[in-house]
């Protein structure tokens, strides 16, 4: 069972942003300022990615094979939960909207979920190969899941079972998918810098139909994250691709015209993620450093250095608390 978090040593901050390093340290910044307020030890594994609760109360990092759920708001540097029925790498990790339970991606080939306060595995769905990226749908009715194989899946969780499978280009990893806030549009972005979007349809049933809308030769090489903004940026509507190239590119949905490119890491860009207005970006990368970029001007405006080699993921809850967000 989850254990009471610890005495706060300070108010929460309102803005939480958190990064993982191959250096095995997770690290909590104050956004604002740069500096990095509380490291914790991660001596296990490496951590793949990183996810903040919607109520902000909880970090989930994704190491191998094991999740780890650490309080936000304490010092105590031990998790409060381990999840670990995973036998490999977990590559995808997030939360349903009200935050009941969790789900995760594995290159074990399962997908997971969770229930998050008992820590117990509830479902497992086979992929048959190494799972890279999974995404909940907004109407938090289906997972989406992409794998090293070049498969898409749709896993229905009310039939508890795939309802729909493409293969968007054969044997090229599906490395990261987005799905927009109001579940109309996805985006598969592969190794070959490649983004393949589809319109979502309903179906009569539940199953989510895919539509081919556009394919975006965003990079000449491995993107490695791919993100729609939020629904606080609308009626501006962006992809943000990240790259082994070293830069992250922002892309216009309408037309998918490139809007600007983001040129300052020095190696690969593992991993981004947008404020809740769609204001910012936040990326992580192999040269040890994340930035904060402003989206007006596509400057870096902040650079958050402490890890000592690659950081490979951030997490960021600018967002109101509870499920608001």
């Amino acid at each position: 069972m989850m254990s009471q978090p610890s005495p706060s040593p300070s108010p929460s901050p309102s803005v939480i942003l958190a990064t993982a390093s191959y250096d095995h340290t997770i690290r909590f910044w104050d956004a604002k300022s740069g500096r990095c307020y509380r490291t914790i030890q991660y001596p296990d594994s490496q951590v793949n990615r990183l996810e903040i609760t919607p109520d902000k109360q909880f970090l989930a990092a994704a190491g191998n094979p094991h999740i780890r759920l650490f309080d936000v708001n304490s010092n105590s540097p031990q998790p409060v939960i381990s999840y670990d029925s995973h036998t490999s790498n977990v590559m995808a990790v997030g939360f349903q909207c009200d935050g009941n339970w969790m789900y995760s991606g594995s290159e074990d080939g399962t997908v997971r979920i969770w229930d998050l306060r008992s820590g117990t595995c509830q479902r497992e769905y086979e992929s048959r190969a190494a799972v890279n990226t999974v995404v909940l749908h907004p109407n938090q009715k289906e997972l989406i899941s992409g794998d090293q194989n070049g498969n898409i899946r749709v896993w229905d969780l009310a039939a508890n079972s795939c309802s729909c499978e493409l293969v968007p280009e054969a044997d090229t990893a599906v490395r990261s998918l987005t799905v927009m806030w109001d579940g109309s549009m996805v985006v598969a972005a592969n190794n070959r810098g490649t983004c393949y979007v589809w319109r979502l349809k309903k179906g009569t049933q539940t199953m989510t139909y895919f539509e081919p809308l556009h394919k975006l030769q965003a990079h000449d090489t491995y993107i490695l994250k791919c993100l729609l903004s939020p629904e606080y940026c609308d009626p501006q509507r962006y992809l943000a691709t990240a790259s082994a190239d070293h830069t992250v590119k922002i892309w216009n949905v309408d037309g998918f015209k490139l809007e600007r490119t983001l040129i300052g890491h020095q190696r690969w860009v593992w991993d981004c993620v947008f404020s809740v207005d769609g204001a910012y970006l936040i990326t992580a990368s192999s040269d040890t450093t994340a930035r904060l970029w402003t989206m007006n001007t596509g400057e870096a405006i902040r650079v958050y250095q402490g890890h000592h080699k690659a950081t490979v993921c951030c997490a960021l809850h600018d967002g109101t608390d509870n499920t608001a967000s």
